[in-house]
């Protein structure tokens, strides 16, 4: 994983819904967990673009619901800003599955991803369609 340049406003904390915007089965995916997030004493951790989260599957194929899983969010709902002034913000929260390796599981994103996810996970870059 690498750094990115922009600060994204941590928008989604745990217990937040998200849409899977990739082909891998699951609908919608629920934040259990936030990896690598160190934060202040009783205050519930959150993710923005571009974080590594643990989720559950809520809804979505037989074969995948009921199981946690990796993603990386990909879309938020709240603007966040870029270096150069520009503010960002999507119509909806999603996610993409990644495996160990952040290798997405699906072979197709569904919607735009923003830069900053391509900027720390090349793979994710390869497979997308419209890279905002």
């Amino acid at each position: 994983m690498k750094a990115i340049s922009s600060r994204t406003g941590e928008a989604l904390q745990v217990g937040s819904l998200l849409r899977c915007a990739d082909n891998s089965g699951a609908k919608v995916l629920r934040i259990i967990s936030v990896r690598g997030y160190k934060g202040i004493r009783r205050t519930r951790p959150s993710a923005g673009v571009a974080d590594l989260v643990m989720c559950k599957v809520i809804t979505g194929t037989e074969k995948v619901r009921h199981q946690v899983f990796k993603a990386v969010i990909v879309r938020q709902k709240k603007e966040f800003r870029r270096p150069d002034g520009m503010r960002i913000e999507f119509e909806e929260n999603a996610a993409v599955i990644v495996n160990d390796k952040f290798d997405p599981t699906g072979s197709m994103i569904k919607g735009p991803i923003a830069k900053e996810v391509v900027q720390r996970f090349k793979t994710i870059g390869k497979v997308a369609s419209i890279i905002v």
